[in-house]
């Protein structure tokens, strides 16, 4: 399966707009229309499968770090059904980003991600 530049882009938009969702019901439909039914996100810190987990460890990243939110740095690089991106958890007041990753996702032939693969390039106090 190939997917254009702009499918990753797409895909890679969806899920910020889930990670960056704070109300329950929003992020109960941006993990949806990100994810399939059976995806899953798998980081250093969490390994989970299905909309309901993924939706909880959002969440749980929304209530460690209030007030900031997810951005895409850099371009989005992929090929096949996988792209790649960098991205860093931002605080909206002051604009320092303490936390920082890169992400592999792979994709379903409609372009929902199945598979996230994350790593933690930088974290508070680390």
């Amino acid at each position: 399966m190939t997917v254009n530049t702009e499918g990753y882009e797409s895909a890679v938009a969806r899920y910020f707009e889930a990670w960056n969702a704070t109300e329950p019901e929003a992020l109960t439909k941006a993990v949806a229309a990100a994810w399939t039914a059976d995806g899953s996100y798998t980081d250093p810190l969490a390994d989970v499968r299905g909309h309901e987990q993924i939706a909880a460890v959002i969440a749980a990243a929304h209530e460690q770090f209030p007030g900031f939110a997810f951005r895409l740095t850099g371009a989005v690089d992929g090929h096949h059904d996988t792209a790649r991106f960098s991205w860093e958890l931002v605080n909206e007041a002051d604009g320092s980003a303490p936390v920082a990753g890169f992400d592999v996702i792979t994709l379903d032939g409609e372009g929902r991600i199945r598979q996230v693969l994350g790593f933690l390039d930088r974290l508070p106090g680390a």
